[in-house]
């Protein structure tokens, strides 16, 4: 069984702190946590490294960390900084392909992805970033093991 990334909107780390600690991802819908959130298998570093390197050319190792907002045994929430979730929002078609393009040569546990799939994932994040916007929320990831 592997790890579960919930990615959600909020207006702040102490609303993001609050998470059902009794309800698991299957049972979390989003709109509790404030947006409709995105389930996925992808880490938060890995979305962050893919944003940061592939759309706005800034080198791995300049790659800011993620801000630990919670730390408990069953589950971690961490917020993405705003240099991650704001490039989405103003990038076009070219830059999107481009950079799906770029993930889908790099090989990762499950080898290359297909650009096609990444494409599609580069989307929902462009999509999520329109909406966090759009309410004036952060990007926050929650973790399940």
């Amino acid at each position: 069984m592997g790890v579960t990334y919930k990615y959600f909107g909020a207006p702040d780390g102490a609303t993001a702190a609050r998470v059902p600690i009794s309800m698991r991802p299957e049972e979390l819908g989003g709109d509790e946590l404030g947006m409709n959130g995105m389930f996925t298998k992808i880490k938060p570093e890995t979305m962050a490294a893919m944003v940061l390197t592939g759309i706005e050319g800034v080198p791995l190792h300049k790659v800011p960390p993620l801000e630990l907002v919670v730390l408990h045994p069953d589950y971690a929430v961490v917020k993405l900084p705003m240099t991650v979730v704001d490039p989405l929002r103003g990038i076009g078609e070219e830059s999107v392909g481009a950079a799906a393009f770029i993930w889908s040569t790099v090989p990762d546990r499950g080898g290359p992805r297909d650009a096609f799939n990444v494409y599609q994932l580069l989307h929902e994040w462009q999509d999520f970033s329109h909406r966090l916007h759009d309410a004036g929320h952060q990007a926050y990831c929650l973790v399940w093991p």
